[in-house]
């Protein structure tokens, strides 16, 4: 009987543990709008955390360093640097990059879904003329829909995945050569394989993500329920079995 007491108590916490990565799923994002990567200095870029925890318990961290502590989950980015935040609960944010470089490769900060078009710009510092514009994916010249400053993109397939960069005339400076951007394509809701270990999803918007969230959770809970339901249950008929075996 100890044995089994061991073995349900073993079964016990990993189920626990799996219900409760269920439901920690969530994560710190760090919103940017205009919704752009990386983010141009000029562009009077604002920055929005989101996570768990009440807005003002948002800490801020630029270039790896503390920045502002316990302040509004928005921010006005008004220096060059990387940006991060931190909220209780979910943690830290992947970082946004906002430049001031003389000339900046743009791609939309978004999920990039498999089928969609995409269209990545190369700008100027402070919107100054740029000519003559190439583009590069991992250091090779790309071909595709040129439109001055722009690629597009369409449709997306997994291969589109990569670094990519442009080369322009800026004004009167001279050629200038962006720093990489890095491009994911990732597979729509409906194609993704469900395995009995990973499950790997890429919400289509925002509303989705809440609703694949929401179903999670609840899910989670019900489980947790049952699991709890399961426990008493077998404790009381291991308590049963000894005041029998004992009155024997």
């Amino acid at each position: 009987m100890a044995g089994d007491s061991g073995m349900a108590g073993k079964v016990a916490l990993l189920l626990w543990a799996q219900t409760l990565g269920l439901a920690g799923a969530q994560t710190t994002q760090l919103l940017v709008e205009p919704p752009w990567r990386p983010a141009v200095l000029w562009d009077r870029v604002t920055l929005t955390c989101q996570g768990s925890g009440t807005a003002g318990a948002t800490t801020w961290y630029k270039d790896g360093q503390c920045w502002w502590q316990q302040g509004s989950d928005h921010l006005k980015a008004n220096m060059k640097g990387t940006y991060t935040c931190d909220r209780p609960g979910t943690g830290h944010s992947p970082p946004v990059i906002v430049s001031e470089d003389w000339l900046v490769l743009q791609v939309p900060a978004r999920a990039l879904l498999e089928g969609d078009t995409v269209t990545l710009r190369c700008r100027g510092w402070r919107n100054l003329t740029v000519t003559s514009v190439s583009f590069y994916h991992e250091e090779k010249g790309v071909g595709g829909l040129q439109n001055g400053t722009q690629l597009s993109l369409f449709p997306l397939q997994l291969n589109h995945s990569g670094h990519y960069s442009c080369r322009g005339h800026v004004d009167y400076w001279g050629w200038k050569e962006s720093a990489p951007v890095t491009v994911t394509v990732h597979v729509p809701v409906a194609n993704v394989t469900m395995t009995p270990s990973v499950l790997e999803v890429t919400p289509q918007d925002a509303g989705t993500h809440k609703d694949t969230v929401a179903a999670g959770v609840g899910g989670a809970l019900l489980f947790l329920l049952l699991l709890v339901g399961f426990i008493v249950t077998w404790h009381w008929w291991h308590c049963v079995a000894a005041r029998k075996h004992q009155e024997r």
